[in-house]
């Protein structure tokens, strides 16, 4: 029996492939340095253009006037170039492929680490550098050493306090940051059937903390329904029981709220253990947990209480925020004394939008807490959404009572 991710590129693992690519995106970021290798290489045509996409959501709206002139570089390109533009505003590339783009069985790469991410949708997703997605552009096509996969047998049901972002943590803190390097993640086992797909797209998304290639969940009836909901017809894929290279069992009814504490995604501790921590600041968002399911879980803690340190709230993409208006999930965070920002990925990766200062602590529902990467010098706390509820309210590290 093959694994999922055999299956989809077609080989045992070890093997090397040449595939197709279903799709194959870039963002603000990297695209502006996939052209250029495009330039370098003499490529001017592409041949499948249909099949590419560029999302701006790194830096949105533009910090600078070079940035600014940047994109708009890269804009007209996309448009000379039959190429599907998500402009400002529209989201993170990871979630707005999520929205009836990426489906079951396809093979996804995008020019960002954390497209393992659509994984959660059955396909095989992992990200590659700028300059390989120029060849995949100019080609259509890449290779591939298909990866060993680690099962994350997932038992039990969530409860209590506990939410998919603390799932993750608990597995990147059981294989360290290098513990799954160039494995695939498959999430399987009678509990995965109750992780909602934003669930799921949290925990494939923090795949790549462990080195992991890929996080991957079978198609079942939560993607069948998801899909469905952005007008697209799926089917589920057919689960096997192939031979794993390694397996760890994690039993969701143990999970309790944790934090990944400065400055390692696997330096994880139980949200009690670090309870009073004082913090500056609060950010609610990012391709882990700026999806509608995030935005409501924060609004039911925050409703009619008022934050005690600044909160920052960025909807993943433009129908997230759509959504929380039309529900007055929105209404309920604003009211709270949160600020909200336009989708995209926000103070996330350190340029805008929200930076600390030196000596500064955060609390964030990101997936990275390197050092230095939201401002030289602050310290970042990885935590799920219901514990970055409680601690804005507290103006410090608390532990939510309910998820």
């Amino acid at each position: 029996m093959s694994t999922l991710s055999e299956r989809v590129l077609g080989a045992p693992a070890g093997a090397y492939v040449d595939r197709e690519v279903d799709i194959a995106f870039a963002h603000d970021g990297t695209g502006v340095l996939t052209r250029e290798a495009l330039r370098e290489m003499g490529v001017e045509q592409l041949p499948h253009p249909e099949r590419l996409r560029l999302v701006f959501d790194h830096i949105v709206p533009a910090n600078t006037g070079t940035t600014a002139t940047l994109q708009a570089e890269l804009r007209g390109y996309a448009r000379a170039s039959g190429i599907d533009l998500s402009d400002a505003g529209g989201g993170i590339c990871h979630q707005v492929m999520s929205e009836g783009v990426v489906r079951p069985g396809m093979v996804v790469v995008g020019a960002d680490s954390h497209t393992c991410t659509l994984g959660a949708l059955g396909a095989f997703a992992t990200g590659v550098g700028a300059t390989d997605m120029a060849a995949i552009w100019a080609s259509g096509a890449t290779w591939f050493r298909v990866p060993e996969t680690i099962a994350v047998n997932l038992t039990g049901r969530l409860g209590g306090p506990a939410e998919p972002k603390d799932v993750a943590l608990a597995c990147v803190a059981r294989l360290g940051m290098e513990g799954a390097t160039y494995r695939a993640l498959e999430f399987v086992g009678d509990g995965a059937s109750g992780i909602s797909m934003d669930g799921r797209l949290t925990l494939c998304n923090m795949a790549v903390e462990t080195g992991a290639k890929t996080g991957i969940f079978y198609a079942d009836a939560v993607t069948v329904r998801h899909l469905a909901g952005h007008g697209v017809a799926a089917s589920p894929q057919a689960v096997e029981e192939p031979r794993y290279e390694r397996e760890i069992a994690i039993d969701l009814s143990g999970i309790v709220p944790l934090v990944a504490v400065p400055h390692r995604v696997d330096t994880v501790r139980e949200a009690e253990d670090v309870a009073g921590t004082p913090i500056d600041q609060v950010f609610v968002g990012t391709c882990t947990n700026g999806r509608y399911e995030d935005l409501a879980r924060l609004a039911r803690i925050v409703r009619g209480r008022k934050v005690a340190v600044r909160t920052l709230v960025v909807p993943a993409s433009r129908a997230v925020l759509a959504r929380a208006i039309a529900t007055g999930v929105l209404a309920d965070i604003v009211d709270a004394g949160c600020m909200v920002a336009p989708p995209g990925c926000g103070p996330c990766l350190g340029a805008h939008e929200g930076v600390m200062g030196e000596g500064e602590v955060c609390l964030s529902t990101a997936n990275r807490n390197f050092k230095n990467r939201m401002g030289v010098g602050a310290e970042i706390y990885l935590s799920s959404v219901a514990t970055a509820a409680v601690s804005a309210l507290a103006g410090e590290i608390a532990v939510p009572e309910v998820a």
